[in-house]
């Protein structure tokens, strides 16, 4: 008799343990995530390893890994369905870390588009130019770069390659990221003469992506830019948020083009509200009768119906330590079955084998 269960495909994704989830996160993945729950092998995990490239402090990583965890759990993520894990929880993953690092070259990591961003940022390098791996070596400040932002796309290959992920949902600015896991698989089995590793491609989940504006009148919602809605917000806080959502002046003459700022509420909306809501608001800008304030008021109230409920089961999972415990040791014996198999394998190709 056939196993259904060993033919689905093999989902991985992880984020970072910095602050809380937000609308975007939501929209973007955790409602998806639920969504396709029961088609594919999913496995979900909080990456602490990956927060340390930022110098947390230590009882707040800790804080916030219980604090991710009870939020993918209150969204909907079923444990009994889901492999939901700590990344550090998974030791194989270090030790594969370091031995993936033998087939990656310092130039092509100093490249990456993220690590340029973060490093200039460190630094306090002004300079958009090619030269940036110049500009890092021979920085002669107290700052500096850590190695691990350096390799931090070699940790996110062995995130995906250790469980052997067939699909792994990534988002514009990880891209790049997900392109060098590829290369890193290609380059083992090239180097070792096998076709051990098949390489993972990007899970849009069907259709176009969700982009989730924040409240600052550009860009997407974000937690480093400060124009969040989180899960976690009490209704008072939701509603001052969003009645400071950056507007414009108002339409001056009938069906002008919208402002930025407004088409972002606009995009809010068509994600919380009934299509009858948006086109009351829609007609309303088009003929110049718009009110921003009554605009904003109905947005929070359709927002609250999302985020409310999920706010109290987060409160509620999140104050039961027991239960935490009890998914991610689960989750992590699932992940760790999963992952010592790859590192023994990789481990014998490489020659890596006792004497």
């Amino acid at each position: 008799m056939e196993n259904k269960e060993e033919k689905k495909k093999i989902v991985l994704s992880g984020i970072r343990s910095t602050g809380n989830l937000h609308l975007g996160n939501y929209f973007g993945a955790l409602s998806k995530f639920v969504k396709m729950q029961d088609d594919y092998d999913c496995r979900y995990f909080v990456a602490d390893l990956h927060a340390l490239t930022t110098h947390p402090d230590p009882k707040m990583i800790h804080e916030n890994v219980k604090q991710i965890l009870a939020e993918y759990l209150a969204a909907g993520l079923d444990p009994e369905k889901n492999t939901i894990f700590v990344q550090s929880d998974v030791p194989e993953i270090s030790e594969m870390y370091l031995l993936l690092n033998m087939h990656v070259g310092i130039g092509e990591l100093m490249r990456t588009a993220s690590f340029k961003d973060k490093a200039r940022k460190a630094l306090g390098i002004t300079s958009d130019g090619d030269e940036i791996e110049k500009e890092i070596i021979g920085n002669n400040t107290n700052q500096r770069v850590n190695a691990g932002l350096l390799t931090y796309p070699t940790l996110m290959a062995v995130d995906i390659l250790i469980q052997k992920a067939d699909l792994v949902p990534v988002g514009k600015d990880q891209e790049q990221h997900l392109e060098l896991t590829r290369r890193f698989a290609r380059r083992f089995n090239s180097f070792y003469k096998t076709d051990y590793f098949t390489e993972p491609t990007n899970f849009n989940f069907g259709g176009e992506a969700v982009k989730v504006p924040g409240l600052d009148g550009s860009g997407k919602m974000g937690k480093s830019e400060g124009n969040c809605i989180y899960l976690i917000d009490d209704e008072k806080t939701l509603r001052k948020k969003v009645m400071r959502a950056v507007t414009d002046e108002g339409p001056k003459e009938p069906n002008q083009p919208v402002s930025q700022p407004v088409e972002n509420l606009f995009t809010l909306m068509a994600l919380v509200s009934g299509p009858e809501v948006v086109k009351h608001y829609r007609d309303a800008y088009a003929d110049c009768s718009i009110r921003y304030g009554d605009m904003k008021k109905q947005l929070a109230e359709d927002i609250l119906k999302i985020t409310l409920p999920i706010r109290e089961r987060i409160l509620e999972i999140r104050g039961d330590d027991e239960y935490l415990s009890k998914v991610v040791a689960r989750g992590a014996e699932r992940a760790r079955e999963y992952a010592s198999a790859t590192l023994r394998d990789v481990k014998e190709i490489m020659g890596i084998r006792k004497v």
